[in-house]
């Protein structure tokens, strides 16, 4: 849910910055498909019937979703913010990976959040000593914000480079297409007149 913060604070700002909603419909982000079967996987490993009898395949099939997304972030690296969201998303994974296809919680940020964590299989498991700690989930939102979680650092990259897409997304004009190559997206030319 922390991404979600990203697209609100990233549309906010873009808007504050004389950015246009529509000029998000130009937006050209490639393997939208692996994204969407990513976050579809994730979405039906954690839920109740399917978390409960996942067994051991569960951190196999996180680590595979979370690669699909990863991938398609890489493929789109061009796209202003993205190599922000790269880097949480790596930062991540190589957590994920290392403690076995868990994101390890802090026992103080799951305290703190004011919920425990589930007894079937979930992306998150506290360990005493878990490996890439720093990057593991030890920070807490607030228990008065909305979805209030966990997070890593890479959820801040994540979210932050998702946010500055929006936001730059929006300040965009669509570029005239040349020859076969798509139309991309380019900042406007500031010439000093109003």
């Amino acid at each position: 849910m922390f991404i979600l913060y990203g697209l609100l604070a990233g549309f906010v700002v873009g808007l504050i910055l004389g950015g246009r909603p529509r000029a998000l419909a130009e937006l050209r982000f490639r393997w939208v498909p692996l994204v969407l079967v990513g976050i579809l996987a994730q979405l039906v490993l954690f839920f109740g019937p399917v978390s409960d009898r996942v067994g051991d395949l569960g951190p196999l099939l996180y680590v595979g979703s979370t690669g699909l997304v990863f991938a398609a972030v890489l493929r789109n690296y061009r796209l202003a913010g993205l190599p922000l969201v790269a880097v949480g998303a790596a930062s991540n994974l190589a957590a994920i990976i290392a403690n076995g296809g868990y994101m390890p919680a802090s026992a103080a940020a799951v305290a703190a959040v004011g919920h425990g964590l589930s007894s079937t299989y979930s992306n998150s498991v506290v360990l005493a000593n878990p490996a890439l700690q720093p990057l593991t989930d030890i920070y807490a939102l607030p228990r008065w914000v909305p979805f209030t979680n966990v997070f890593s650092v890479g959820d801040v990259f994540v979210a932050a480079g998702v946010g500055a897409v929006v936001a730059l997304a929006m300040r965009m004009l669509p570029a005239a297409p040349r020859g076969d190559v798509s139309p991309h997206l380019v900042v406007p030319e500031y010439t000093g007149e109003k």
